[in-house]
């Protein structure tokens, strides 16, 4: 059903955006008044015209009500979850045998002198603080 509703609305409307596009513009009028062309068409002068303003009308609510038409059978046939629920975002818990690191135990920052024996030998990417003493003097 969902399909069908789909292709009728794609014929919809390019046939109204085509419709849209044939109608002549207002100025037009003020060239058919004085005679050039228009009345000896198989509409007449104004039935063109009004033909297509029908026919656009009708078309115009053929596409509003097959919208609301696909927006609730799509509504009707979605399930409703949440993006975490979808994607497992934090529903896994972690393995017996894995080991789940603590936290502050891979940084880059520093850290004050004897505070952790086995984190001392690190290689960090942030420069030490120099000594009191290793300063170079300014002049």
């Amino acid at each position: 059903m969902q399909q069908l509703l789909t292709v009728l609305q794609i014929l919809v409307s390019v046939t109204l955006i085509g419709l849209v596009l044939l109608q002549q513009g207002k100025g037009a009028d003020a060239g058919a008044a004085f005679g050039s062309g228009g009345s000896g068409t198989i509409f007449g002068s104004r039935g063109s015209a009004s033909f297509l303003s029908r026919a656009t009308a009708v078309l115009a609510a053929l596409f509003f009500f097959n919208s609301i038409a696909l927006a609730y059978i799509s509504g009707q046939s979605v399930e409703r979850e949440s993006v975490t629920e979808r994607f497992g975002v934090g529903t896994e818990a972690p393995v017996s045998g894995e080991s789940v690191p603590k936290p502050g135990t891979f940084s880059d920052v520093p850290q004050a002198p004897g505070a952790g024996s086995d984190t001392a030998n690190q290689k960090s990417d942030v420069p030490q603080v120099p000594e009191s003493g290793d300063e170079p003097k300014t002049q």
